[in-house]
């Protein structure tokens, strides 16, 4: 899928498909790709997922950029808005769940990470990397902070799965997640906030990696 997105993004953005033109049918590029037809509408997805191209039902995937945005927005916040808010909000949060948790919530995130790791289908990834970090939140002890996370859990989940388009996002963001639980249960607010600190400054950094195309 990736060396198909790839094709796919570098003939769009170098004029071999313009916008508002059609892209071949899903048929179409599997046979020029030698792939199946589940992996160009996976890569497919991506390209909508990156802002690129839009899917209308009965007609086909038709070109709207030739990039994705400086600054994606996901729901009714863009990505640099959500940056900087998570960094004040999410760092500190983690801090107090590291002083607050209960047995309870430590076995959630526990029980969550284990299910990140086993999980294939990237849709159902992203619903539970939205209910880890809201989950971080409420251990935090503090309704207000778990209500903010709350109100941002669409646009999160939105993120999440923009990131993912960039190979291997995924995987890296399971070891981050591991890690922030550790500190949070070895009760460390210092740990906590380092990993989480660690975790935000990826996500930065993939979201450049990927509007500006170029590998990390």
């Amino acid at each position: 899928m990736d060396a198909v997105l790839a094709r796919l993004r570098h003939d769009i953005e170098h004029g071999v498909y313009q916008v508002g033109d059609k892209l071949p049918s899903e048929a179409a590029l599997g046979s020029e790709y030698e792939v199946s037809r589940s992996v160009v509408r996976e890569a497919l997805r991506a390209l909508q997922a990156l802002g690129m191209t839009v899917s209308r039902t009965g007609r086909g995937t038709f070109v709207t950029a030739t990039g994705p945005p400086e600054n994606p927005t996901f729901g009714d916040y863009s990505a640099r808005d959500l940056v900087e808010v998570r960094r004040h909000v999410e760092v500190p949060v983690t801090g107090y769940a590291a002083r607050r948790r209960d047995a309870g919530q430590l076995t959630q995130l526990a029980e969550l990470v284990d299910r990140m790791d086993a999980e294939t289908g990237p849709a159902d990834w992203v619903a539970l990397d939205s209910q880890f970090h809201v989950a971080i939140a409420r251990a935090s002890g503090n309704p207000v902070f778990a209500k903010v996370i709350e109100e941002i859990r669409d646009a999160l989940a939105r993120q999440s799965a923009f990131l993912n388009q960039l190979s291997g996002r995924r995987t890296q963001s399971n070891i981050e997640h591991r890690r922030i639980v550790a500190a949070i249960a070895d009760g460390t607010p210092e740990a906590a906030v380092a990993a989480m600190t660690e975790h935000l400054d990826h996500v930065e950094q993939t979201l450049t990696t990927i509007v500006s195309g170029t590998p990390e």
